[in-house]
């Protein structure tokens, strides 16, 4: 037996000594935990931002990067419970919150694993950070305030005998209200009636915009992720009575909407993937690192729309979005 086992250890450091190496544990691969609140294009524009903003920073997912990705398709229990999954079971170095309520629930969720904001409106306002400048905790990343000064000087150039304005939007969406109260204060000085039009779900949108387009010019609507999912409803009603949309992104014009000067949801994503890459890398503290809200507008004009309701866009606006921005047609 003795001999036995002594052949073995022979045999071992043999082995050991012939192959020169020794099994060295492999380095972690870094996860991103991203959480989407719903399904619609400007959304999806910014979670793929993101993924390219982390591969152009050097993390490719598959390669030496984990992604986990989960969409609450708007429900708050799933929220809450995918904001658990990718904190505690995914064990996520970092995790994305793609629009406020994402970012809240991450918020509420961990007050230690770094998160980055994928494009929040209002994150002062929604309580996620302390201030612009210096957010303090273990959350900061993009916010992407609607240009709205620049839609509004767009619509009077457009429409300069309009008189009243809709505004729809959904009440307990915190950055649509930022958005609708930014609004509110600004067109002021175009003296246009304002009329204001809240739901709660998409089912409120059809009859919520039949009664609208009945009493307004035009129709504004802010960054709001419930209007955005059902923004071809919004569109069907308002193409009855030719009543032109003008929404805050480049998607949602797309979607039927006429024109805009436009947050572009992409670059937003792409940001948000810098800063978190950034995190990963250990080169910025989320505490200390400013909300990164230097949004870029571009104007994007929808030809086929403005057929269909016989509206006529300006030549000099179609060459300038042609130049700097996008013409859909």
């Amino acid at each position: 037996m003795l001999a036995m086992i002594g052949a073995l250890l022979v045999f071992l450091g043999v082995a050991f000594f012939t192959t020169g190496k020794q099994v060295t544990p492999k380095a972690k691969i870094p996860t991103v935990g991203i959480l989407q609140l719903m399904s619609h294009p400007a959304l999806d524009q910014i979670h793929k931002g993101i993924v390219a903003g982390l591969k152009e920073s050097g993390y490719t997912q598959g390669k030496n990067l984990k992604i986990v990705f989960r969409n609450a398709e708007n429900d708050q229990s799933n929220l809450k419970t995918m904001s658990q999954t990718l904190v505690e079971r995914a064990d996520s170095d970092v995790v994305v919150g793609i629009a406020t309520p994402s970012a809240q629930a991450l918020a509420n969720t961990t007050k230690t694993t770094p998160i980055v904001l994928g494009a929040v409106t209002d994150p002062v306002g929604a309580k996620l950070v302390k201030s612009i400048t210096h957010p303090g905790g273990n959350i900061s990343g993009v916010s992407d305030p609607a240009p709205i000064n620049k839609q509004l000087a767009l619509i009077h150039e457009l429409m300069p005998k309009l008189k009243t304005i809709g505004v729809i939007s959904t009440l307990s969406d915190d950055s649509a209200q930022a958005d609708v109260n930014r609004f509110t204060k600004l067109v002021k000085q175009y003296g246009w009636t304002v009329k204001k039009y809240n739901v709660s779900s998409t089912n409120d949108v059809n009859q919520v915009a039949q009664t609208m387009v009945n009493q307004v010019d035009a129709v504004w609507v802010p960054t709001d992720n419930t209007i955005a999912s059902a923004m071809q409803t919004l569109v069907n009603v308002a193409d009855t009575k030719n009543v032109p949309i003008f929404p805050t992104v480049d998607t949602m014009v797309k979607d039927g909407g006429l024109a805009t000067m436009s947050l572009n949801q992409f670059d937003l994503g792409v940001r948000a993937g810098r800063m978190a890459a950034k995190v990963l890398k250990g080169t910025a503290k989320l505490a200390t690192t400013p909300i990164d809200d230097k949004t870029r507008s571009d104007l994007v004009i929808n030809l086929k729309q403005a057929k269909r309701i016989g509206f006529t866009i300006p030549q000099k606006l179609i060459d300038q979005a042609k130049k700097n921005g996008e013409v859909i047609q």
